[in-house]
């Protein structure tokens, strides 16, 4: 088996664990190759195709589009045809690569343990229209591609960005994001409606702070939401208490995957790294997908992070201004040291 190929199978088995489905764009963001702000930007319909976001080219790219489905013919994956559509204002088509015939791309490979009916339920939802995608932006850092002006918000499209007026969305109520319930139900009852977005400069990805829905479609909102305002908090709270269970499970579980794989770590250190490493939300490496099936590799970089850390002078060389990769070496062979005598 070649490199690449083991690098695409373990990436596509962390994906299916997780979402019963694999594509050629979840592979892609487990070899590293796209990050998850990347799609989103692609999805938005802000690049013009997916291939000017990664680090390949297009041939590397259906190289692993043929290896997925190489793999998930082998495991009995049932193929299903996907749309994909931009986000923007005219919900165009999403470009992968811009030649040939992309449909290799689009395929979506589904577990052969989903029953017909929730196969047929993920095969709509994957073939729903995306919801509309509203940037804010800093009015006079951009122009509308239609009327010249600018202004605090811009939807993509096939022309370029365009404010709320020209894009006919100018006549909606923006939600700010906080209430679940009220934004769910908002658009739901909306017959037109946008989510609205803000780059997050220190994270590098876009964040979502609201919608745009119609007036009166918020009215009736707010109206169902007050008359089970009580049932949601006792619900709310028993689902508090439901996932905080899931987290120390998991925990548990992370905790002796390390042991097995490191038997001479300190059976506190081990519980200590994944109780760290998988704190929900935290977007540390035990919260990917990959750790959630507890692969080896994901487990291992969780490892590797609490010795970096705690066992080396990398922070304090960091804190020195010495470069991020200048103190990764130096720190290397002590790191190495200690994930040896663990591994014993």
């Amino acid at each position: 088996m070649s490199k690449l190929r083991r690098r695409v199978v373990t990436a596509a088995e962390a994906a299916l664990a997780q979402h019963k489905y694999v594509s050629t764009v979840d592979v892609l963001v487990g070899l590293g190759w796209l990050t998850s702000a990347h799609v989103e930007r692609w999805r938005q319909g802000r690049a013009p195709s997916l291939v000017k976001l990664a680090p390949v080219d297009g041939v590397r790219l259906r190289d692993v589009a043929d290896l997925l489905g190489e793999w998930a013919r082998e495991c009995g994956l049932t193929p299903s045809d996907t749309a994909y559509l931009s986000g923007s204002r005219d919900r165009a088509p999403l470009i992968f690569v811009g030649d040939g015939d992309e449909a290799v791309f689009r395929t979506h490979w589904l577990s052969p343990d989903l029953s017909p009916a929730r196969r047929e339920q993920m095969v709509q939802r994957q073939n729903k229209a995306p919801d509309l995608t509203v940037v804010t932006a800093v009015a006079g850092d951009w122009t509308c591609a239609e009327c010249s002006d600018t202004g605090p918000y811009q939807i993509m499209s096939d022309a370029g960005p365009l404010c709320l007026t020209c894009a006919d969305l100018d006549h909606l109520e923006f939600l700010p994001a906080g209430d679940a319930a009220l934004s769910r139900r908002a658009k739901k009852e909306s017959t037109l409606a946008a989510v609205v977005v803000r780059f997050n400069a220190r994270r590098k990805r876009h964040e979502r702070v609201g919608i745009l829905v119609e007036e009166q479609a918020l009215a009736r909102a707010e109206e169902q939401c007050l008359a089970d305002e009580d049932a949601r908090l006792r619900r709310r709270e028993r689902d508090t208490a439901r996932r905080a269970a899931q987290d120390v499970e998991f925990q548990a579980r992370m905790a002796a995957e390390i042991q097995r794989l490191f038997p001479h770590c300190p059976p506190d250190r081990a519980t200590e790294i994944a109780d760290h490493a998988a704190v929900r939300g935290s977007g540390r490496v035990g919260r990917s997908a990959a750790a959630k099936v507890l692969a080896a590799e994901a487990v291992t970089l969780a490892v590797i992070a609490s010795i970096r850390h705690l066992d080396t002078e990398y922070d304090r060389l960091l804190m020195a201004g010495t470069p991020r990769k200048d103190a990764r070496a130096k720190i290397r062979p002590t790191l190495d040291r200690v994930l040896e005598s663990w591994r014993g």
